[in-house]
């Protein structure tokens, strides 16, 4: 970059959201801009890095590889300064901040509103941002930065993450409501693996939990569809398309609506643990440190009142 040029905030939000819209007319929308003055804040960009950041096609702005890696830089640098700007309070003894909270998709249905209630009852000068996605992002997304606690499973403490054991859950089968399946019967996998089933895309924990125990138990599974979305399972599964398998807590509003049944699995049983992972690198903000404990309350809260199924505390943290 030429000596004495520097980015600006203005530069950066205006990067971030062309590449997150893919419109220079749309981002000039949403940061309350006039067209000219996004398009002249990517030119200023590019001229002080010397590369090109976006490709403009009749689609719209299509970010170049420098474009993509600075704009992920950039949201986290943004980020951290609205982090900093909500923990400068005037106020002592406020605990205020933005704290991101990564949660498991199947947990998302049943923990995401009493954790934001409590949080927001609790501590109100705290911003949430609550995200869901599988495991395995949510670990690369905090090994990034780009979360300050999150929801795991099947995971233990790494050189980057400390790991606190929470909950170990039970697989289910789950069925269309007409099978009648019952939460008091376990239904053996041998029998679940005979019918068409929608599964997990493979590469996801879920698939490979599934798939392990079929060896286990000597029979093949036969996939109609595979999806990456657990509301996408469940909504073929109420279509009649097939059966599937999904943690407990996935299901619970599912059963209590009786628009599918559902059953734990037996021979063998599928187990998995979910876990809390935090960074170990640097200072824990007061706000996150709430935020971890609250979450811990609601999930054994749930746990105790018997809302999430099959649900075991874990004892060994």
């Amino acid at each position: 970059m030429p000596a004495g040029d520097d980015m600006d905030v203005r530069q950066l939000k205006a990067l971030v959201t062309v590449v997150e819209v893919g419109s220079v007319t749309r981002a000039a929308e949403l940061l309350h801009l006039v067209q000219p003055a996004v398009t002249r804040q990517i030119r200023s960009l590019e001229h002080e890095l010397g590369v090109p950041l976006f490709e403009r096609t009749r689609q719209g702005m299509r970010p170049t590889p420098a474009g993509v890696s600075l704009a992920e830089r950039a949201r986290r640098a943004l980020t951290e300064l609205d982090r900093a700007r909500a923990e400068i309070t005037p106020t002592p003894g406020v605990v205020a901040g933005i704290v991101a909270v990564g949660l498991l998709e199947s947990t998302a249905e049943l923990l995401a509103e009493p954790l934001a209630r409590a949080v927001m009852r609790s501590h109100p000068d705290i911003e949430l941002r609550l995200q869901t996605a599988y495991s395995g992002h949510l670990q690369r997304w905090l090994d990034d930065g780009d979360l300050d606690l999150s929801l795991l499973y099947n995971l233990t403490s790494t050189p980057s993450l400390n790991v606190t054991s929470l909950v170990r859950e039970q697989l289910w089968a789950v069925a269309p409501a007409s099978a009648g399946l019952d939460p008091a019967h376990p239904v053996r996998l041998a029998d679940v693996a005979g019918r068409p089933l929608v599964m997990p895309t493979p590469g996801h924990g879920l698939h490979t939990l599934i798939t392990s125990g079929a060896r286990q138990a000597g029979v093949e599974i036969t996939a109609v569809v595979h999806t990456n979305a657990m509301n996408l399972q469940k909504q073929l599964v109420r279509g009649l398309h097939g059966w599937t398998v999904l943690p407990a807590v996935g299901i619970a509003a599912d059963l209590a609506a009786g628009t599918l049944s559902a059953a734990p699995l037996s021979e063998p049983e599928i187990w998995r643990s979910i876990v809390l992972g935090m960074p170990r690198t640097g200072q824990v903000p007061p706000a996150v440190e709430v935020v971890a404990r609250e979450l811990v309350v609601q999930v054994e809260s749930l746990v105790h009142s018997g809302q999430w199924p099959s649900g075991r505390l874990d004892r060994g943290r």
